[in-house]
């Protein structure tokens, strides 16, 4: 096998091979910025059907279009838009059914005289749904049935044969996102719905968790009175193994923190007596804290920012209610 390569390599010099993929890039780029023009009256009337429609969003393609019409109702329906993909093909045996007179149609082929969707657009106008046509011919079958049409023509696909879907399909793709987000925009779509449907991604992790479910609170917490020695506070730093502890008074209310980073710099100082020094003399007396309430995410934030591993938690009061460190952070998948 890597003798077949290299002959291939050979045969195909590597400079050429990189000239092919930035050829692909500039006619690809080229195709998405003539698109800016035709976000006009169609595009917005397109938006405004699919904001009136009671029921779903239903798209459908064939080919490299379906895969295109599979990712547009995937980021529609996780912006705020229901949608689903319906398959023409399996439309015309059963599948139609899925299609009410609440929803509205986004078809998309880039001839528009594609048979499968051609087949069963007529069953989804008697309905009275509204349809939207996407393709690169504004004169197409497709174009002439639809309500409304959006041009995502291009002056060339990026295959040199002219022949595998390549600019078509991008056009068409990024046509659908800007569908996808300025209906997210209209709705007003918080981060908050976002994460609703998302729970189990990074994304909705960070949306989602907030301090208070990473955090170590009640007797978790690594804390010690400000008279206690730096011995002692070296020992509840070991036993609650957070890097640190909190120097608080008996009614929780903060006075500092020790760190590990302190504690070096106690240890670097011979002139400190670990067993009688109280620890009140050495801890920073300014630490950095976060409220319970925060997303989790602006913990790592804050850590990075400020080049350090854990945060105490308080509460409006500034009182004493949890810590936690980068590695909570990490087990709770945050970061």
């Amino acid at each position: 096998m890597s003798a077949i390569v290299s002959r291939t390599v050979n045969l195909f010099p590597t400079v050429a091979i990189a000239a092919a993929g930035r050829r692909v890039i500039e006619i690809e780029a080229a195709a998405i910025s003539a698109l800016a023009a035709r976000i006009d009256g169609a595009f917005t009337r397109a938006c405004h059907l699919m904001l009136a429609c009671e029921g779903r969003v239903v798209v459908s393609g064939i080919g490299k279009s379906g895969h295109i019409a599979r990712k547009i109702a995937a980021t529609l329906a996780s912006t705020g838009t229901p949608s689903f993909f319906v398959h023409p093909a399996e439309a015309s045996h059963g599948d139609l059914g899925m299609i009410t007179s609440k929803d509205v149609v986004l078809a998309l082929s880039n001839s528009g005289e594609t048979d499968e969707l051609l087949t069963i657009l007529p069953m989804v106008k008697r309905k009275g749904v509204p349809l939207i046509a996407m393709s690169g011919n504004e004169r197409s079958s497709l174009a002439r049935l639809a309500d409304v049409h959006l041009d995502v023509a291009v002056s060339e696909e990026a295959c040199p044969l002219g022949l595998a879907p390549t600019s078509s399909t991008t056009a068409a793709l990024v046509m659908g996102d800007a569908l996808a987000i300025a209906l997210l925009e209209a709705r007003g779509f918080t981060s908050d719905e976002f994460a609703a449907s998302h729970p189990a991604g990074q994304l909705g992790r960070r949306l989602l968790v907030h301090i208070s479910d990473v955090m170590h609170s009640g007797a978790q917490i690594p804390r010690v009175g400000p008279e206690a020695s730096v011995t002692e506070a070296l020992i509840e730093m070991s036993h609650k193994k957070l890097g640190m502890t909190a120097i608080a008074t008996a009614d929780d209310r903060l006075c500092g923190v020790f760190t590990d980073g302190d504690l070096r710099r106690t240890l670097d100082d011979s002139s400190v007596d670990l067993r009688s020094t109280p620890v009140a003399a050495l801890m920073s007396t300014h630490p950095r804290t976060i409220s319970a309430d925060k997303l989790a995410i602006e913990a790592a934030r804050m850590m990075e920012t400020h080049q350090i591993s854990g945060l105490l938690v308080v509460n409006t009061e500034g009182l004493l209610v949890g810590a936690l460190n980068f590695h909570d952070l990490l087990r709770a998948r945050v970061i």
